[in-house]
Order: C-alpha cells, then structure tokens, then sequence
C-alpha cells in the first residue's frame, strides 16, 4: 500500500484526544463527546451549554494543517455569498485548526464546528433529491469558478493518477476485498483508457478547479427548504463533473442509477450548463469514481462503510469496467 490509510487508534484513543483538544476552547464549550462516525476522521458530538458543535480529529498521513486551513476559508467564502455550510469555532487563541500531539510524537488536527441542522435525504427517497444535489453543485461550482484563492492556498489534487494509480491517495484498488486477481486485467484496460480520455480532456480552467469531491446525499442536509452543504474535508482540485460520479459514490451499480443521473444533470443544469465536451467525458468520470472508490474499500476495509457493501460489491466494479470499455451505455445501473 502506498500510505497508511484506515486510523488504527481505538475509539478509546481517538476519545481521549478529542477531549484533550476540548480543553483549548472556552469554558462554555466545555461539555460532553460522544463518537459519531469513523471514516478518513474521527467526527464526535459534542453537547454543552445546551447547544450541539461537530468536533472533527483528523487522522494522521493525509492532509497537512495548510490543507485544512484552505478548506476553512473557502468555507469562509461560501458562506458570503449565501451558501448554508459548516462554521468552524475558534479556541481560547483564536486558532481554528488545533494541533494535539500524541505519545510517539505524532500529531494531529481537531477542527470544531457550529452543528447544522438538517435531514440526510437517501437512495430511498425520491429521485429528485438528486435535483436538489446537483442545483447545489453547480452554485459551488459557479463560486469556485469565479472566486480568487488567497496565497498560500493550498488543497488536495484530484486526477487520474491520484485517484487510480499505485500510488493513488486512497491506495491500491488491487486491495480490494473479494475482487478476482482474474479481473485485474479489465479493470487496468479500464484505467488506461480512462487516462487517455482524460488527458485529451485536458484541465482547462472551464473543467476544472476547486470542488466538493465528495457531494454525495450523505453529506447533504434539508432544512425548511434550504440545501446544506457538510463534510468538505476532501475537498480539491479536481474536473467539476467528478462531483456528478461523486454524487452516486457506492451506489453506481444500483438500478435507478440512470435515473438519479438525470436529475442531477436537471438540477445542475438550473443554474449552470455542462457542456457537450464535459457531457461526452461523464463515462470515463464515472468509471474513474468507482475505480477510486474500489481502492478505497480496499485501504478503509475495516470501516462500517466498507463492511455495508457486501461480497458482491467489487464484482460489480468489474461489470462497470467491461461496460464502459463496451463503450455503448454509461458504466451505471444493472
């Protein structure tokens, strides 16, 4: 594997740190964690003064302090124009990214968030919540397009290589539980062509900048007809029309995913238009995804995430594969 990816602290650990990083903030901050979620980070709950925050511990060997103070100031800049996303807290110094250092002298980064209220449409509801999804899409996209980076403004890369290669950030998608070393050798025809689309797709400003990378409906939050944007931890440089295979993450395989495709493209298409050249690439970006998410599985095995997918899950990556070298549907659907 080419990074340490899954965090193996206990939850115990994990705890621990994020009450030590607690002790930096005022006392009205001062109340009780509880661990939601374990993914690329450890995410807490924490309840004090009777009102609710999102604590985040980064894990180590993935994003440097840089990378998450760009994040919080385009963060910063969404809100300005009006876009609901998450507000970092800043502690007793005013620093909003903390740093707590563990035994081995490693370190680590803990973030504080206002809590956002909101309910997490699913693959259950109806089909037009993926309207909702790709109308807010487009309005990031249509920021991130205009908006100019202070220096130093730093972030993650989001392209072929960092996503399918030996040394991608999620590892190697040969890892992956319950794939057929029989089945490597569709799934690299895949990535080579995908790579040559790719680079004849080019990185011009039009199709590629700063983005979600990950807006999929689990980090999407209704409230009282407002949309909410959450999790923007991976967010980076990358092709705008990723956010659409992002947006159907796990889920390419599932029948109504041709159906959810649509709706995004009607919502985005509310507030800005995709053109015919990106449009011709969306095969090649869907592919690409699940190829990524495959490595993924294979680096997060341990996540409940990963758990939830099933034994069939990397043989329907397989069928994907074939499908788009097929080249006559999109690589989505049964």
């Amino acid at each position: 594997m080419s990074a340490k990816q899954y965090d193996n602290l206990t939850d115990s650990q994990l705890t621990l740190m994020a009450q030590q990083a607690l002790t930096c903030y005022p006392a009205a901050l001062q109340g009780q964690l509880s661990l939601l979620c374990r993914s690329e980070n450890a995410t807490f709950l924490l309840q004090a003064a009777g009102r609710r925050y999102a604590l985040r511990l980064h894990r180590g060997d993935y994003h440097q302090k840089a990378d998450i103070v760009s994040e919080l100031l385009w963060l910063d800049a969404l809100r300005e124009t009006g876009i609901q996303v998450p507000e970092a807290v800043p502690d007793k110094e005013g620093e909003t990214v903390l740093t707590v250092r563990l035994p081995d002298g490693s370190e680590r980064y803990v973030v504080l968030f206002h809590w956002i209220d909101g309910e997490m449409p699913t693959t259950d509801v109806d089909p037009r919540a993926f309207q909702q999804l790709g109308n807010i899409t487009a309005r990031l996209h249509q920021h991130s397009k205009q908006w100019q980076p202070p220096a130093g403004f730093q972030r993650i890369i989001w392209d072929h290589h960092t996503m399918t290669s030996s040394e991608s950030h999620w590892g190697r998608w040969q890892d992956a539980p319950n794939l057929n070393p029989a089945d490597h050798g569709v799934v690299g025809q895949a990535i080579s062509q995908v790579g040559a689309a790719m680079a004849q797709f080019g990185k011009g400003s039009d199709r590629y900048g700063l983005i979600h990378a990950d807006l999929r409906l689990t980090n999407l939050l209704l409230h009282k007809g407002e949309t909410r944007v959450i999790d923007f931890d991976d967010c980076g440089l990358g092709w705008y029309l990723h956010d659409l295979a992002a947006a159907i993450s796990f889920v390419e395989h599932h029948p109504r995913a041709p159906e959810w495709i649509d709706h995004w493209i009607r919502g985005y298409e509310q507030v800005a238009h995709i053109s015919d050249a990106e449009m011709a690439m969306l095969p090649a970006l869907l592919i690409q995804r699940r190829i990524q998410l495959t490595a993924w599985v294979g680096s997060h095995a341990e996540t409940d995430m990963a758990h939830s997918l099933g034994p069939a899950w990397a043989s329907h990556s397989v069928r994907l594969c074939r499908r788009y070298l097929e080249g006559q549907q999109l690589p989505v659907g049964v």
